[in-house]
């Protein structure tokens, strides 16, 4: 059995398992996407972390008209209709835990705590990397831990964190060798498959995705990739939600693909790991999580996350830029308004922004858009 269908295998008992794992006493912490939830405090809690991120779903969206306004982001909209909805992960949670980064995932915290018993727990996510917003965002983790302790009735020592950082580091590691493996011009991983791999990643048991991890490399590493004709794409965005892969399958149907995306939501940061000096880990914990974690669109100053994506499209040596955001998510689109001009001036690289509302109308309208975008670089590229 190759990587590919042990990981199947894996997801398709995944759920089974945390049921049986809750029935037995093991406490299964929810949280939103965003990378600022270390899963580390949650692992060395003796807790379950499971990531709520399911989207592209027109019938959660209309769901969430009961509970929200229309003019809030469709992603968060949609994390209420599924638990309305009865969606089985959604209703497995213990405890879910917010990072508040915005009015938009804020939106998700109030909203379940006020139409349903889910219990939750907020911090916040401050919009710089000044001293004071890290040491800000240090106590909310500070808090975190004595939540999850409170909650499990475990405590949080050194030797526990410091092996769940260690298996972390590792996993994060091979995410990275993998996602190098497509500068290559040959790719032996899409777009669309390494980012399943990394939705996988939120609710699979960390041991087990880790070997699966480590036996896909190999496979990888011998396995003789196609060469894509058509241009070579970078992604980003908002939300990349679990479900939501309509993109890809567009892109790839006009001969083109993705080979490096960046999204603040829904794909897992893997660039950096935390690095334990004999210091605190809390602290290296904050380092990573914060310092170093490449700035969504509301961040302030805004010119890192534009350089951090123009580095990405030259290292990956990409043809054009896929912005794709959900509706209403205010912060993203006004950054999109001067990000095609800098990536333009600075780099030569055309843009393609797509705003989605998980409507299966778009479909059409997209497919359009998205082959005539792919058709204008290859006669940029002389085909």
């Amino acid at each position: 059995m190759d990587a590919k269908d042990k990981l199947s295998a894996h997801m398709t008992e995944r759920y089974k398992e945390l049921k049986k794992k809750r029935e037995e006493g093991v406490k299964i912490i929810g949280y939103t996407p965003g990378g600022y939830m270390p899963e580390e405090l949650v692992y060395a809690a003796g807790a379950i972390p499971v990531c709520l991120f399911r989207g592209g779903d027109h019938e959660a969206v209309a769901e969430s008209a009961a509970y929200l306004p229309r003019f809030l982001d469709t992603f968060c909209r949609s994390q209420i209709g599924y638990k309305m909805l009865g969606e089985p992960l959604y209703q497995m949670i213990d405890l879910l835990i917010v990072p508040v980064t915005d009015t938009n995932m804020r939106s998700i915290a109030d909203s379940l705590n006020y139409y349903t018993d889910t219990k939750i727990f907020r911090y916040g996510v401050p919009h710089n990397k000044e001293e004071g917003a890290y040491n800000y965002y240090l106590e909310g983790l500070s808090l975190l831990k004595e939540k999850l302790e409170d909650f499990t009735g475990n405590k949080i020592d050194d030797g526990k964190l410091r092996e769940a950082v260690e298996l972390g580091n590792k996993m994060r590691s091979l995410f990275k060798e993998i996602s190098l493996l497509r500068k290559q011009d040959k790719l032996p991983i899409s777009g669309q498959e390494f980012v399943k791999l990394s939705h996988a990643s939120y609710i699979a048991d960390l041991p087990v995705f880790v070997e699966i991890l480590e036996s896909l490399l190999a496979e990888l590493k011998n396995k003789e990739g196609e060469k894509l004709s058509g241009p070579r794409l970078l992604m980003t965005g908002s939300t990349l939600a679990m479900g939501d892969y309509k993109m890809f399958e567009l892109v790839e149907g006009a001969g083109s693909d993705i080979v490096v995306e960046e999204f603040a939501e829904g794909v897992r940061p893997y660039w950096d790991n935390v690095e334990m000096n004999g210091g605190s880990i809390l602290k290296a914990i904050a380092d990573t999580y914060f310092m170093k974690r490449n700035p969504p669109a509301w961040n302030r100053p805004s010119g890192e996350r534009i350089d951090y994506i123009l580095n990405l499209a030259k290292e990956f040596k990409v043809d054009g830029l896929l912005w794709y955001q959900t509706m209403y998510r205010d912060g993203y689109d006004l950054q999109s308004l001067y990000f095609e001009k800098k990536i333009k001036d600075k780099a030569n690289l055309p843009m393609l922004k797509i705003e989605t509302d998980y409507d299966v109308s778009e479909k059409g309208p997209f497919r359009t858009r998205i082959e005539a975008f792919v058709e204008m670089l290859n006669q940029k590229r002389g085909l």
